[in-house]
């Protein structure tokens, strides 16, 4: 099978959500999958039901906040995180033991500057050619939608937040 490279992006709520369902219906058809969530620290509910089925997940294991209130020490220690996510994954890929490779958040850290650009183009632009790569973010770079084979966008219509409901366990994360 030729992998291709999926983009879900954009402002509305659902992202990492429609990233889950690819990640499901890949390893419910006996494809090995990592799921690497970057801007996170594991606590997300969707972890556990994907360990539940056999996805290899990775993360950093510490919060270290939204990008405006950190420290550069934290920037920094974030970024050396999914520097070192990133590099396991691409190992698993490149071992063709992963024949799905999800990141979650990878616009948003790569805008962001919390990895090695380098890197994180080397995964979208070498990716061995079986693997199906599914990326997640906001803003995304014209380059990475020009390699993208699929491109769904999600857009923000109306959220509770922005009547000050915060965001719920099981809902938004």
């Amino acid at each position: 099978m030729n992998g291709l490279i999926h983009i879900i992006c954009g402002s509305g709520k659902g992202k990492t959500t429609s990233a889950v369902g690819c990640a499901l219906r890949a390893a419910g058809s006996g494809m090995s999958v990592a799921f690497v969530s970057l801007m996170k620290d594991g606590t997300s509910s969707e972890n556990e039901p994907l360990k539940k089925c056999g996805i290899k997940l990775s993360h950093c294991d510490k919060h270290y906040g939204f990008t405006f209130e950190m420290t550069d020490a934290e920037k920094a220690g974030q970024t050396a995180c999914h520097n070192k996510l990133l590099t396991e994954a691409f190992e698993l890929a490149q071992q063709g033991k992963a024949d799905m490779l999800v990141i979650d958040e990878f616009f948003c850290a790569y805008e962001c500057g919390l990895l090695d650009k380098a890197l994180a183009e080397k995964i979208v632009f070498e990716k061995p050619a079986g693997v199906e790569l599914v990326l997640t973010g906001h803003n995304v770079e014209q380059k990475f939608l020009d390699a993208a084979d699929y491109i769904t966008r999600v857009e923000n219509e109306r959220h509770p937040y922005e009547k000050g409901v915060p965001a719920r366990k099981g809902i938004e994360f």
